[in-house]
């Protein structure tokens, strides 16, 4: 189940070292997939790349800044000439920011708006071209508990309004283009051992942080990357519009 095999893939934000990003990369690679790590930071998307290419996949790096046409442009470009074809876009690239609805600047809503949803919204529908062309296609795009619980977890209000647009986008778009052969659906994680929040805590943080949380713990990078797997697989091509859920139990619904 779940071969990848002669698929090709893009992975937004996979170039940090502890991020959701790299840990779908990884496991797509590792099911058989060519993954095409794109991250604003072009050192460490080399880097993934290089990772599993040592593991005995195929991948190519580029910078990608999801808020740049140009970059979206340049990436795309240089993956059909490589492999002909996207089947799979994982939408992973995010960035939050802790911050009340009084001291949220224009300029800090404007920044978590474009690059997490308007930047999700314009590099899919970059993608979809050829993807309808091909009449072929998984789009998973990352979400948040914050979109479903309304915030209280890390993240302003800002951040929780752009993560319930993926939601809404995604059902949105699975509608136009299920005749296609195309899903669209996404993840939601609760709090994740990642960079995110600007550096991995200590067991004891993680401890306080996952307290109320009914499983006690954190997620971890690869219990979030397996999700990913399975709505990009075959086997996942009658689920469209929807989301999974990886929380702990923190959200229940």
């Amino acid at each position: 189940m779940f071969d990848l095999t002669g698929k090709t893939a893009l992975v937004t934000g996979a170039g940090s070292p502890r991020g959701i990003g790299r840990s779908v990369a990884l496991a797509l690679a590792g099911l058989g997939a060519k993954v095409y790590v794109g991250d604003i930071n072009l050192q460490g998307a080399k880097q993934v790349a290089q990772e599993i290419i040592n593991k005995g996949g195929e991948a190519k790096a580029g910078k990608l800044d999801i808020t740049s046409a140009e970059d979206r442009a340049r990436v795309l470009k240089d993956i059909y000439a490589s492999w002909v074809k996207l089947d799979i876009l994982a939408n992973i690239a995010g960035i939050t920011q802790p911050v009340t609805v009084l001291n949220t600047t224009e300029e800090d809503f404007d920044r978590i708006i474009s690059v997490n949803l308007k930047g999700t919204f314009f590099l899919t529908k970059d993608a979809l071209p050829k993807m309808i062309e091909n009449g072929y296609g998984r789009v998973v795009n990352m979400s948040s508990v914050s979109a479903k619980r309304g915030g209280g977890v890390f993240g302003g209000a800002h951040y929780s309004a752009a993560k319930a647009g993926i939601l809404a986008f995604s059902k949105a778009l699975s509608r136009e283009v299920a005749h296609h052969g195309i899903t669209v659906n996404s993840v939601a994680p609760g709090l994740a051992a990642t960079d995110i929040r600007g550096g991995l805590e200590g067991p004891e943080e993680q401890a306080k942080m996952s307290a109320d949380i009914p499983c006690k713990r954190l997620a971890t990078t690869e219990e979030i990357a397996a999700a990913v797997c399975y709505l990009a697989s075959e086997e996942a091509g009658y689920i469209t519009g929807e989301e999974i859920d990886i929380n702990g139990g923190s959200h229940m619904d």
